[in-house]
């Protein structure tokens, strides 16, 4: 584990890469994607050439469009284009040059920021000498623009989590996808002084419509390897152990500084649960990273999802 980053001094973005510069990808649509568009003009073509067909083209393009919806459904899901369910392998350059480069787990904090949590959620991850990424809304950052800049100064991340994290976000069309995500981009770029590199949908649901959108802003989905339903899951125990079973190198993490759930004295259980994840994977030589470096240290073209590692074993509180 590293020391604590001292003020002011962003580790975060002390390694610039050409190769992943901040600009707009080409979109190629996934075989899935293209699956559903083929289907569609062979409807189409056999409606044309036999009105008589018609239930069958009906059927199965409703099929489609309820096997697309529920793979936006699926947070983890990589149908819809490429989705960082986990950490991609890190260069062979950096696995050599960095100490611990395959120990890393990325920590991911939604929601915030939050004036009453995310403060002490930087000193404990202070405490313990982790960065991490916060997935930050827009409209919040506005409302508490201070707690952005100790991110940054502190040696974390931040990303874009939409302006308003409406709950309606998986059933817009392109172009109030992009109007959300470009307000955020704005916004938090205005606040942090760098522009996101990642984008996580609200609940992590999203439609077809969005990879495209991302391609056109830069911006890379990410979702997580596993989660402590830390929102409505009043336990810390139950939240920990969620987070901590079967951890292994270059899982994400999920946690919420705002939003949190509170445990049976009112507390939020963000504050109970993030001590123990930290202490545990400094006990285990775990290694936190943001994401943008993990982006940074992986090979030339970043694998969408990360990949297989041999889980480290089982890791209790």
């Amino acid at each position: 584990m590293n020391g604590p980053t001292p003020p002011g001094a962003d580790r975060t973005h002390s390694r610039p890469n050409p190769r992943h510069a901040d600009c707009a990808r080409r979109w190629v649509p996934s075989p899935f994607i293209a699956g559903a568009a083929a289907l569609h003009a062979g409807a189409a073509a056999a409606l044309i050439a036999q009105p008589a067909t018609w239930p069958w083209a009906v059927g199965s393009v409703a099929a489609s469009h309820l096997a697309l919806t529920a793979a936006g459904l699926w947070p983890r899901s990589a149908l819809l284009g490429p989705n960082w369910t986990r950490l991609p392998a890190a260069s062979a350059a950096s696995v050599t040059s960095v100490p611990g480069a395959d120990r890393r787990l990325a920590l991911t904090i939604d929601d915030g920021p939050d004036p009453e949590i995310t403060p002490r959620v930087l000193d404990l991850l202070d405490e313990y000498g982790a960065h991490a990424t916060f997935f930050c809304i827009g409209e919040r950052a506005r409302q508490h623009p201070k707690w952005i800049e100790a991110i940054v100064a502190r040696g974390h991340a931040v990303e874009n989590h939409s302006q308003r994290h409406r709950h309606t976000f998986s059933v817009s069309g392109p172009g109030a996808l992009r109007r959300e995500i470009e307000a955020a981009q704005r916004t938090l770029t205005d606040i942090s002084g760098t522009r996101p590199r990642f984008f996580r949908a609200p609940a992590g649901l999203r439609n077809p419509f969005l990879e495209p959108v991302l391609c056109a802003l830069g911006l890379q989905l990410a979702s997580w390897t596993r989660r402590g339903f830390d929102t409505r899951e009043r336990d810390p125990q139950i939240v920990t152990r969620r987070l901590l079973t079967g951890l292994a190198p270059r899982d994400i993490l999920l946690l919420h500084d705002a939003n949190s759930a509170r445990d049976a004295l009112g507390q939020p259980v963000v504050l109970a649960v993030l001590p123990q994840v930290l202490r545990a994977a400094a006990e285990a030589h775990y290694h936190w990273i943001t994401l943008r470096a993990a982006l940074d240290a992986a090979p030339v073209t970043p694998v969408g999802h990360g990949g297989n590692a041999a889980p480290f074993g089982k890791i209790r509180p």
